[in-house]
């Protein structure tokens, strides 16, 4: 019998016009329906045909992605960014139904409300005349990820992509650092107007999509396809207020810190991932043997863990080693026909390698726990509560860093636990930035550039660019893939960012009780909203001031307790 794993998954492209007409017979027989019992029979339908249409969405995206020259694989892709959108209305139609449905209050009592959100929020982004605008802004998105996977950069005599990079960006030699941060952002000021080019029309696009649908601007369309029924921009300001008055001046104190115990004058851009002058920790063998080391972990951590990675590695779902012509960035999705879940990274020899070894295996295990669920609503929460899972998953393997970096494990946890604090005041740069964007759509490349850097000087005092023109006069938030690919899909990390460093806190006082909030947080996967799954986990609103503060306040306890000059 031949063993199951991820390259015999079969691939096989979607007839969109006869899944649409099945699809269309569904929804004509529920509208008729005259029972809850006769509906439910005919949402598991529905649902049976959505599962195959996403897992072959999702099957040629992962293989795309692991190999963007993959000619095959880039016509299917070019498939989906065409097609998405008719299948998007065929959903749409679907959500319609259910939300004028005769039996709509029977359902909620069976399936629970949060569905019907979903519904009623989707239902709002999604119709005929803007099937063509969500085409282009898959495709333009698509040319984005091609663009940066096609860096070719020269150095030390050899050819690396953008993730070979980063090694050199932490080397002990300043001078080595610098050459490879400004050989990083070469790439990027080369093929500046390109980028340029692909983000005003995604945003031009996107702004003609949400007045063609009654919106005032962007803003709230992406909203609503974050489907946040929780808070809105209101409530994300007030965040934002609350990280300039409590974090960013803890940050800037962490800054000063690092140029003490790094050794420099100044800290310049390129300085800035460069944590001890010993050197940053880094995992201790190779590829094969952190996975090894993984698994370790994971059956230690907990049964429930344990059964997830076997699972993973039995089916070969993890692409995890930086490649020629592999895209950039690291994700976790789910083959729902398979019932599995898919972690793609780019490992590439730092302790990054690790942080996403724990980040997306804490995507993949919720996914995997809630993989049962009948509705494909309910396998993945909103984005926010998403990230709390995998940034929390970092804090729960803690007691096995040692296994990755012996010796270096309490720099790992210094610079871990900092750079949890330290990204915070960036997310929430890369959001303001999106809502200046599209509240001022017709703004210039250099107009958005200006916007950026007055953002930096607000939420990152510290950097200095050492002359780097393109950085200087705005271009970083061009490496941002979230921006262009997925927007408004930023402050997800730092709104889940103070709910992970709560478990990290209850975690150091009773680990078995903490983790036992995060696995019933885990299992309850979209059933509910963000702010109601936070409720379900024990945890405090971020949105409150005093939950913020009191993160800083732990955070600070901890570092304090260290004698990081000594690393």
């Amino acid at each position: 019998m031949t063993k199951v794993t991820f390259n015999n998954y079969q691939y096989t492209r979607p007839d969109v016009e006869q899944m649409r007409k099945k699809m269309q017979t569904l929804l004509n027989e529920f509208s008729k329906a005259d029972s809850k019992d006769k509906q439910n029979q005919l949402i598991a339908a529905i649902n049976e045909h959505r599962s195959e249409f996403d897992s072959m969405w999702n099957l040629a995206h992962i293989r795309h992605t692991i190999d963007t020259n993959d000619e095959a694989y880039e016509k299917e892709n070019d498939f989906f960014n065409d097609n998405l959108p008719k299948f998007q209305l065929i959903i749409n139609e679907y959500y319609k139904c259910l939300v004028n449905s005769d039996y709509k209050d029977e359902l909620k009592g069976y399936w629970g409300q949060q569905l019907f959100r979903i519904a009623e929020m989707t239902s709002k982004t999604v119709s005929d005349e803007i099937v063509d605008d969500l085409a282009l802004e898959n495709k333009l998105g698509s040319d984005y990820g091609k663009l940066c996977a096609s860096a070719k950069i020269d150095f030390e005599g050899k050819e690396y992509n953008l993730a070979g990079l980063q090694p050199f960006m932490q080397s002990n030699d300043r001078a080595v650092r610098e050459k490879a941060y400004k050989a990083f952002w070469n790439f990027f000021a080369e093929n500046m107007e390109q980028f340029d080019e692909i983000y005003d029309k995604q945003v031009k696009v996107r702004h003609a999509m949400a007045t063609k649908l009654g919106y005032k601007n962007f803003v709230e369309m992406g909203y609503d396809r974050m489907l946040r029924s929780d808070y809105r921009r209101e409530q994300v300001a007030q965040f934002r207020d609350a990280v300039l008055k409590y974090i960013v001046p803890f940050a800037t104190e962490l800054r000063k810190r690092q140029v003490k115990r790094i050794g420099v004058d100044r800290l310049k851009a390129y300085d800035v991932g460069y944590h001890f002058k010993t050197g940053n920790p880094t995992p201790k063998g190779s590829p094969e043997w952190i996975v090894q080391k993984g698994k370790k972990m994971y059956n230690e951590l907990s049964p429930e863990t344990g059964n997830f990675f076997s699972f993973m590695l039995d089916r070969d779902l993890l692409d995890l080693v930086n490649k020629k012509g592999k895209a950039g960035g690291g994700y976790c999705t789910y083959i729902s026909k398979e019932k599995s879940p898919f972690i793609f990274s780019n490992f590439n020899g730092t302790s990054h390698d690790i942080d996403v070894l724990t980040h997306e295996a804490g995507h993949a295990f919720q996914v995997f726990e809630s993989r049962n669920y009948e509705l494909p609503e309910y396998n993945w929460p909103t984005y926010e509560a998403c990230e709390i899972h995998s940034m929390s998953m970092e804090f729960f393997t803690w007691p096995w860093m040692d296994e990755f970096f012996e010796n270096d494990t309490t720099k790992y946890k210094y610079s871990h636990l900092a750079s949890a604090i330290l990204f915070i005041p960036y997310g929430v740069c890369v959001d303001e930035f999106q809502h200046w964007v599209y509240d001022n759509p017709e703004a210039s490349a250099e107009e958005r550039r200006a916007a950026w850097s007055d953002l930096e000087k607000k939420y990152l005092p510290h950097l200095d660019y050492d002359g780097i023109p393109y950085l200087e006069n705005g271009g970083m938030w061009q490496k941002q893939g979230h921006i262009f690919q997925m927007p408004f899909y930023y402050i997800d990390y730092t709104l889940a960012q103070i709910c992970a460093v709560q478990f990290w806190a209850k975690a150091q006082e009773n680990k078995e009780a903490s983790f036992e909030d995060y696995l019933r947080l885990c299992r309850a996967g979209g059933t509910r909203s963000f702010l109601e799954l936070v409720d379900f986990a024990n945890l405090e609103s971020p949105f409150k001031h005093e939950t913020i503060k009191n993160a800083v306040e732990s955070i600070k306890t901890y570092l304090d307790n260290i004698d990081d000059l000594k690393l």
